[in-house]
This record gives structure tokens, C-alpha cells and sequence, in this order.
């Protein structure tokens, strides 16, 4: 009997609940896509069901660090680079076999990536338009054919200090990386009209 008047009841969940968590505001591109571009792929690509547009599923961005085989420090700079250009925690790869010729050996670290999708996704595309792209040296617009067929398009920076995240006194290391931008539901044609309603800088076609 005692050990039953021990129990205590625990309080109802109250608004603070899980399921009330107040979100934060919406990423400027998520507005735009839904607001502007979504009509205007519609209207330019003749689809009545919004499903069935394309849309940007992930956008993966990787370092890889050929230079961690002698200095292990390296890919600690990388990662930590990484996520501060993400605001997300980076992963470290690894080699999936031995490769006697480059010294190296398989599970040893090689590079980091990062993932993002949702708001994240859209916070870090418009950084990288807005603010990363116009700051590279020369810079000419990106290609316009580097796509795989599927509607995924790549780029890559020969150097990370374009993001001002980045304090250039701790990271004096040049470090180059890749950006995947992986589309949903869509051919290179389609995925590029798409990016480029976004604000993705293609090279424009210059009279002979």
C-alpha cells in the first residue's frame, strides 16, 4: 500500500510540449519558391499538378583533403570549417581500400561532407548566391553544362574563405570544395531553368 501512495502523477504536457515547439522564420528562398518560382515553372513548363515540378531535394557540400594522409590536423580544419559554413556538424570520410601508390591506407580519413535539406538547405543557397559567390576572384558566372543527366548540378570553390563565417586568422590553410545541388523530379533542362530563377549565376552566351 505504501509503495502505491509513493507514486506521483506526473503533470499534463503543457504548451512548452513537444509537438507546440514555436518554429523559426521561414528561409527568404523556401518564401520565393513557393511564392514565385513554383507559378512560374507551372506556367513555363505547362504542369497543373505542383508535384510534379522540380524542385531541390539536398545540396551536399564536400572537402576533399589529400593532405590529411601526413597531417591528421587537416581534416579537424576541414570539419571544423565545414560546419561553420553549414551551421551543421560535419561527417568524416574515409577510404574505402588501400592505395599503396598514394600512401594510403583504407579507413583512413580523407575528406568531410555535410548534408543539408529544409531550411538549412535554403539558408546556405542563399548565401552561396548572395554573398559567397560574388566575393570569388574573377568570377564569371558558373557553368552552365554541369549537370549529370538527372538533374543534379555541381560546382566547386578553390577556396573556402568566400564565406565570411570563416575567420581567415584560423583558417590560413587554402581548402577547396564541392557543391552538389540535388534536384527532385527533374531533367537538366528543367533543373536548370529552375536554379536559375533561384539567382544561380550561369554564364551567359556572348555574341560572336
Amino acid at each position: 500500500m505504501a509503495k502505491a501512495e509513493s507514486k506521483s502523477k506526473k503533470p499534463a504536457a503543457g504548451p512548452s510540449s513537444k509537438g507546440m515547439a514555436a518554429k523559426g522564420p521561414t528561409p527568404r528562398l523556401l518564401e520565393r519558391f513557393e511564392k514565385e518560382i513554383l507559378p512560374a515553372l507551372q506556367g513555363q513548363l505547362g504542369r497543373v499538378n505542383r508535384l510534379s515540378l522540380p524542385r531541390i531535394e539536398k545540396i551536399v557540400v564536400s572537402m576533399g583533403v589529400s593532405s590529411a594522409v601526413t597531417d591528421k590536423k587537416h581534416i579537424e580544419e576541414s570539419t571544423s570549417a565545414l560546419s561553420e559554413i553549414t551551421g551543421q556538424k560535419a561527417m568524416v570520410c574515409r577510404a574505402r581500400k588501400s592505395v599503396a601508390a598514394f600512401r594510403l591506407r583504407e579507413g583512413q580519413a580523407i575528406g568531410a561532407k555535410v548534408t543539408l535539406r529544409g531550411a538549412r538547405m535554403y539558408e546556405f543557397l542563399d548565401r552561396l548566391i548572395s554573398i559567397a559567390l560574388p566575393r570569388v576572384r574573377d568570377f564569371r558566372g558558373v557553368k552552365k553544362n554541369a549537370f549529370d543527366g538527372n538533374g543534379n548540378f555541381s560546382l566547386g570553390l578553390v577556396e573556402q574563405l568566400v564565406f565570411p563565417e570563416l575567420n581567415p586568422d584560423k583558417y590560413q590553410r587554402v581548402q577547396g570544395m564541392n557543391i552538389a545541388i540535388c534536384t527532385k523530379g527533374a531533367t537538366d533542362d528543367e533543373a536548370r531553368t529552375m536554379l536559375d530563377m533561384f539567382g544561380i549565376p550561369f554564364q551567359r552566351e556572348t555574341a560572336a
